[in-house]
């Protein structure tokens, strides 16, 4: 569930049935167990959406603020882009480790002998170059590939399936469009693509994180 909409819910049950103005014991009455059982769900929630370093006294305002009808600080829809800022700084640093990995690699590579770098910042070394026509984005083309991680590991073979794979150009990701466009048939290229060329903050399964750059060696067999 939504940050957002997860706190406009426990508020939204704070403004049902109001905070009780007696501490929380041993003869608490209902009201008491309820509003202290929807902090617990409150805190439980924003902890499970990785949020612990909020500061207590500016929480307790804002819900007080929407309890009390006072005028709110920032709209509901500027509260909304806060959260959102707030989780793309964390997910950005928490993968900053990627970031700078594939910042000094791409800057080390394209120092290599062969390899070329594009406008968009995609870079590929020719290993065989074919001499077939050149698909256009329309087209469906059959190739093998075998990609990498950067450390290494493969996320993903048809070289390892023994089978070519067949897709249209228009329907992969970007670096694979790119570079695609530029491989005549019977090519075959080891590809260093970006992340913002492949799957950018949002990584793709269990193998591609977010921010990872990745490897490919493909080889261009045909075009439908």
């Amino acid at each position: 569930m939504n940050i957002f909409k997860s706190t406009v819910l426990v508020v939204g049950l704070i403004l049902t049935f109001g905070l009780p103005s007696t501490t929380f014991g041993q003869n608490n009455n209902l009201m008491d167990s309820l509003s202290y059982s929807v902090g617990l769900m409150l805190a439980q929630n924003l902890q499970q959406q990785g949020i612990s370093d909020l500061d207590s006294e500016s929480l307790k305002q804002g819900l007080m603020d929407v309890i009390d009808g006072n005028d709110l600080k920032i709209s509901l829809e500027k509260a909304n882009s806060v959260i959102q800022e707030y989780f793309a700084k964390k997910n950005m640093a928490q993968f900053e480790e990627n970031v700078n990995a594939e910042n000094d690699f791409l800057t080390a590579n394209r120092k290599k002998e062969g390899v070329v770098e594009t406008e968009s910042g995609l870079q590929y070394k020719v290993l065989e170059a074919g001499d077939g026509p050149v698909p256009t984005a329309t087209d469906r083309i059959t190739a093998h590939y075998h990609g990498t991680l950067l450390d290494g590991r493969v996320f993903d073979s048809s070289v390892n399936r023994g089978q070519p794979a067949t897709f249209p150009v228009n329907g992969v990701i970007q670096g694979w469009q790119e570079v695609l466009q530029l491989m005549p048939v019977g090519s075959k290229y080891r590809v260093f693509i970006p992340s913002r060329l492949a799957y950018g903050e949002r990584g793709a399964g269990d193998m591609i994180g977010p921010y990872a750059m990745l490897i490919f060696e493909i080889e261009l067999l045909g075009i439908e």
